[in-house]
């Protein structure tokens, strides 16, 4: 008996063991937790190509934000923002709100470079939403075809929702950088440039939420961009606890890089790998679900639950994949095979089609004849002696319907069947006569 192929961690940990019930149709994805699990086990390979073709148009984003931090960095490290020297000498002029002023200029600078290169990632991005929006509805695809045909239809719609997005982030930033910088140098009111600030990183938050959904709902329905603005406003506030969580949810690469340390270097490596797959595949995941409560379902001829394949009732045993399985199942067994309802000779090296030579004549084509009619022969033959084999016997059982009688003879039955009881009654009537 020949023994399984040995695999390592990682292979047994995404494709589970050889025979392992999960492999059942009965287990197929029943919710979309279900189904996130079985893309992100099933299809990692794929996610990891779209990441990688994803990440080609976010270098320069990338490539912007270095720059800035080195730029702050060098920056830091040349400005004297010591107050004095020894005995309260004035060494240099006062810094007060020099670093706050940095801050201003770098993000005024390179916040507008941003804007530029994130429309650049937005191309990237409206192809890996196309590969992983039809992966979570479950239909077949070619990363490199789908990656090039999603941003040929989803392009415009990503473009303006980065648009609208990166404007709102570079003037929300820059009014935290103002506002920080009034506080420090202790002009203006300090309580309303506080709350300028937390209005500002709120409104950040709502603005990052709204995008989101514009990208979910402009890759799935088309949509104006104001009907895609009024729309994304709604659905943000109308789920805005489940928004957070499903945030923080696919932010935890992010999260890991913030951290630091050992869980920086994990969060680097996540974000190469399969980021910003795994990013997207969370929240088009999530928003599909809404889409199914809120819109799919309100519609007549609405595709709810695209994907996952839900239970017959509460406590039901079979899925709806089990009962769809048996009923393509039974519907195959129902038709008759000519294969499987007669014998078949099995191929031996007794009996061989003559070969024609390069060169050759009446006689070899003759010689090929006759090896094919012996070979005809010979199945027939075969097939005659074990045509009364209980296998085929009892297969050609199943489909062995008594003749139909013709409707005129079903009617003659019964007027002769009727005649005789018709003769004995009128016996019986004419003896009490």
């Amino acid at each position: 008996m020949a023994q399984g192929e040995k695999k390592g961690f990682i292979a047994r940990m995404l494709e589970g063991k050889e025979r392992d019930e999960e492999y059942a149709r009965s287990t197929l994805p029943t919710n979309r937790w279900g189904l996130f699990w079985d893309i992100f086990k099933g299809r990692f390979s794929k996610l990891v190509i779209v990441n990688l073709l994803m990440l080609i148009f976010c270098i320069p984003l990338v490539a912007v934000y270095i720059f800035r931090y080195t730029w702050v960095n060098v920056m830091g490290a040349t400005y004297p923002f010591s107050g004095g020297l020894l005995i309260g000498l004035g060494a240099y002029p006062d810094m007060i709100g020099s670093p706050e002023q940095i801050m201003l200029s770098g993000d005024m600078m390179f916040g507008a470079l941003m804007v530029v290169a994130a429309l650049i990632a937005a191309v990237g991005i409206s192809g890996g939403m196309y590969v992983i929006r039809n992966m979570v509805w479950t239909e077949g695809i070619f990363v490199a075809n789908d990656f090039w045909r999603g941003i040929k239809i989803n392009i415009v719609v990503v473009l303006q929702s980065t648009v609208f997005y990166a404007v709102c982030l570079y003037l929300f930033t820059m009014s935290i950088d103002w506002a920080q910088l009034i506080l420090a140098v202790g002009e203006g009111s300090s309580v309303l440039m506080t709350i300028s600030i937390a209005i500002s990183y709120i409104a950040i938050v709502v603005v990052t939420l709204m995008y989101l959904w514009m990208l979910s709902m402009g890759g799935s329905y088309k949509l104006k961009f104001f009907q895609l603005l009024k729309n994304s406003f709604l659905m943000t506030f109308g789920l805005i606890f489940q928004n957070v969580f499903f945030v923080v949810l696919m932010a935890i690469p992010a999260i890991l890089v913030l951290l630091g340390s050992f869980f920086q270097m994990i969060g680097f490596i996540i974000l190469i790998l399969f980021g910003l797959s795994y990013m997207l595949l969370v929240w088009l995941n999530y928003s599909q679900w809404a889409f199914d409560k809120f819109f799919e379902s309100k519609r007549e001829g609405g595709k709810v639950n695209r994907g996952i394949y839900a239970k017959v009732g509460k406590g039901g045993s079979q899925s709806k994949a089990v009962q769809e399985y048996q009923a393509n199942l039974e519907a195959a067994m129902s038709v008759k095979s000519d294969l499987s309802s007669r014998p078949i000779k099995p191929i031996t090296d007794e009996l061989k089609v003559y070969e024609l030579p390069d060169s050759f004549s009446r006689e070899d084509l003759k010689k090929l004849r006759e090896s094919k009619e012996i070979i005809v022969e010979d199945t027939l033959k075969y097939a005659e002696e074990h045509k009364n084999d209980e296998k085929y016997v009892t297969y050609n059982a199943q489909f062995d319907k008594p003749a139909e009688e013709d409707p005129k003879d079903k009617k003659a039955k019964k007027k002769k069947e009727a005649a005789p009881a018709d003769k004995k009654q009128d016996g019986a009537d004419g003896d009490k006569k």
